[in-house]
């Protein structure tokens, strides 16, 4: 479905133009706010980049369909459908991913976009536009910082009790919520509040392991292939292992990630133990 995309020049046409993208409209003010249904954020800032980006890829990449966080329930579903039967490759993007911290001017966020082929990710990218942090990645080929190549093989191990450790704990149910922070099996803790960072900035090694209870498509995709392109290890909290040709769901799932796969061991053991 993606035959005649040119992974050279497309590819860096494709993140060259998120990039500009990302910070026209990142830094614009904050002015018409929504609370969705699910009680997240939303601001006119999220359907201004949303617009931007689907109007550059559709025509840039009219065959490839479109599916954004903003877009309604309906509109999703049929998109998500149409690539699953395999009749067009799909983008998936949030616009604004931490629009919380948009919102409130802590400068933790990014965009985030992602290519898939019958739900499977081939491609991905999360910028970070106050740091000018480009992360991306293609199926098999490897992950980036800028153009830097990203591995945490090459980190040294460490035993979790000194990791440095990302921990969404609002959506974690209550009872390993509260076993983590009152038992903590890790160094030190975090929470950044935006899902593509989490997963990028553990595969830049900035952290070594990371659970989050609850996130969808848009949050995770990019920054998962990454994650994974960058050699780090990543699991749902029941403990099922992720492969690169997985294929992804629309529904929202868990992600545990580690930068090695004995640290993924003593990471599941411990959120798994009864």
């Amino acid at each position: 479905m993606t035959s005649g995309f040119d992974w050279h020049a497309d590819w860096l046409q494709t993140r060259d133009a998120m990039r500009r993208i990302a910070r026209q409209h990142m830094s614009m003010a904050v002015t018409e706010v929504e609370t969705k249904a699910d009680g997240s954020w939303v601001t006119a800032v999220d359907h201004a980049i949303q617009a931007a980006v689907q109007d550059w890829l559709a025509e840039r990449f009219p065959a490839i369909g479109f599916l954004g966080e903003e877009m309604t329930d309906e509109e999703q579903n049929a998109a998500w459908a149409r690539c699953l039967a395999g009749e067009q490759a799909l983008w998936v993007v949030d616009p604004l991913d931490g629009t919380s911290n948009f919102r409130a001017g802590f400068p933790v966020f990014s965009l985030t976009l992602a290519l898939l082929d019958r739900g499977q990710v081939i491609a991905g990218l999360v910028y970070d536009p106050v740091r000018d942090e480009m992360f991306h990645a293609r199926r098999g080929t490897g992950a980036f910082l800028n153009e830097s190549r990203l591995d945490v093989r090459k980190l040294p191990e460490l035993p979790l009790a000194r990791c440095l450790a990302i921990v969404d704990f609002k959506r974690l149910n209550k009872t390993l919520a509260c076993r983590l922070a009152g038992d903590a099996p890790y160094a030190s803790q975090r929470s950044i509040g935006s899902v593509a960072l989490d997963w990028c900035w553990l595969a830049a090694g900035r952290v070594q392991v990371y659970v989050h209870g609850k996130q969808k498509p848009w949050d995770y995709a990019a920054g998962q292939l990454i994650a994974l392109e960058a050699g780090a290890s990543s699991a749902a909290l029941d403990g099922h292992r992720d492969a690169l040709d997985d294929e992804l769901k629309l529904a929202p799932r868990s992600a545990v990630v580690a930068v090695s796969e004995s640290l993924m061991d003593e990471w599941l053991s411990v959120l798994l133990k009864a």
